[in-house]
């Protein structure tokens, strides 16, 4: 098991993940959310060079509209 911080809260996950993975796990649109990996700022085409591990931080933002 590994412990990662996904926007505040400690998870546990049976292994490794890719982060495009857990992205694409999450069910959102991902032209719609920003995410921050250990404190960066990640552009879109850095989602694919990243797995997820032990002691990482996650931060996941969406985009909300309103009026």
């Amino acid at each position: 098991m590994i412990r990662l911080t996904i926007n505040g809260e400690e998870q546990e996950f049976p292994n490794a993940i890719p982060l495009i993975e857990y992205v694409s796990s999450l069910g959102v649109n991902p032209k719609m959310i920003a995410i921050a990996y250990n404190g960066e700022v990640l552009r879109r085409d850095e989602w694919e060079e990243i797995t997820l591990s032990e002691g990482d931080a996650v931060e996941v933002v969406r985009a909300v509209g309103g009026g």
